[in-house]
């Protein structure tokens, strides 16, 4: 008898003591995930650099890219294929190539508004010489 009346208190004092420290520990003023920093999501701009109607590629030059609302400008060079790739903050950007002598730019990418995550491809600029 004194087992059965052992066990009919301590049980059911066990399972409101496990109630207990469940609720405590699902208490809804706690955060699930952590509310730190957020990453910097940046966007991108790529494009080519190329010459002679775009047949040949221009390696080895600088490409700005320069956030019209603030002057920060962002450099990037030429690859071997005239590409360039560059991670730029969000906003609005104009692109500037580095000319040397008896250069002119024939084509140029006009102004880029990036946003978080953006993917800007396609911003090619084509030489001419003169």
């Amino acid at each position: 008898m004194l087992r059965t009346t052992v066990l009919g208190t301590i049980v059911p004092a066990l399972i409101a003591t496990a109630a207990l420290l469940l609720s405590l520990a699902c208490h809804p003023n706690r955060p699930v995930l952590d509310p730190g920093a957020r990453p910097v999501v940046d966007g991108t701009i790529s494009g080519t650099v190329s010459a002679s109607g775009g047949a040949v590629p221009v390696s080895a030059r600088k490409v700005t890219a320069v956030n019209t609302e603030t002057g920060a400008t962002v450099e990037a060079s030429t690859t071997s294929t005239g590409g360039y790739t560059m991670r730029v903050p969000p906003g609005t950007y104009r692109l500037e190539m580095e000319l040397r002598s008896g250069e002119a730019v024939a084509t140029a990418p006009g102004p880029t508004e990036v946003d978080p995550g953006d993917l800007d491809a396609g911003r090619d600029f084509l030489l001419q010489t003169l």
